[in-house]
């Protein structure tokens, strides 16, 4: 068995790596920081009998995409983790353009080549699993956040559809949808998280125990943690606008603290 992780070298990504290695799987690692990458690359393979390949490539440079997909295409994978992405907070008409649009290589053309790339050898073969990370922001718009909440209901949507595209044919997609998770991606984003209740917080390796329990399950959907699902069925039901509004206030509130703290 075989597997490749994107966004390998922390948080969701690596306790995916982590979790599929001690489940017997082979890893191949992808990040950006090789010296990261390595590290965790001995570390699997002193604790797991397995053979674990640290591939560093940046999946928004063209050149080292096509690399890795044909990584992808090897018809000995049995997994795809679609890990690595980042978001960017703040008024859009204020944030770089060319920012942006690398958070929608990363996040979206990325994920869609990396899955174009290793359906067939799995419709081929009748099995195979592909787990997009998404996020419970794919279930509304989300003001401050446009871009990343966009790529995330673009994942959302492209995962579904291909679930049932691919039903009967022994391939299974998931898009998982986190809520908070103790990484640092909220830090690297520039938000503020000090106002987020610590109830709210989950760790990757319950995101990642959640994901795989459910992937057994064929279910396409995934959003770790109650609360998590709750919010997303209360949002869910809300008139659309009346959604937009509650989590625009509170995005405000994070935008406006983060903006503050970037300034002292």
């Amino acid at each position: 068995m075989r597997a490749l992780i994107t966004g390998a070298t922390g948080g969701i990504g690596a306790a995916f790596a982590t979790a599929l290695a001690r489940s017997g799987h082979d890893v191949v690692l992808v990040a950006r920081d090789r010296g990261r990458l390595e590290r965790l690359a001995r570390r699997l393979g002193d604790e797991c009998p397995v053979a674990v390949q640290p591939l560093a490539a940046d999946l928004g440079d063209s050149a080292r995409l096509r690399a890795v997909e044909r990584c992808v295409a090897d018809p000995g994978l049995d997994v795809l983790v679609n890990t690595a992405g980042f978001a960017t907070v703040g008024r859009f008409a204020d944030l770089d353009a060319e920012r942006e649009q690398a958070e929608i290589a990363l996040n979206v053309v990325a994920v869609v080549r990396l899955t174009r790339a290793a359906l067939p050898a799995m419709i081929a073969r009748g099995s195979g699993a592909i787990i997009n990370v998404s996020s419970i922001a794919a279930f509304v718009p989300a003001r401050f956040s446009a871009t990343y909440a966009a790529t995330k209901a673009y994942l959302n949507s492209f995962t579904e559809s291909l679930h049932e595209e691919l039903c009967g044919s022994g391939v299974r997609l998931q898009a998982l949808c986190p809520g908070f998770t103790r990484t640092d991606f909220v830090a690297r984003s520039g938000a503020d998280d000090s106002a987020i209740p610590s109830l709210a917080w989950m760790t990757p390796e319950a995101v990642v125990a959640a994901s795989l329990q459910a992937l057994r399950r064929d279910r396409v959907l995934c959003v770790p943690g109650v609360g998590n699902r709750v919010l997303v069925t209360i949002l869910s039901g809300l008139p659309r606008r009346w959604a937009r509004r509650l989590t625009g206030v509170g995005a405000k509130r994070g935008w406006a603290a983060s903006a503050i703290r970037r300034e002292r």
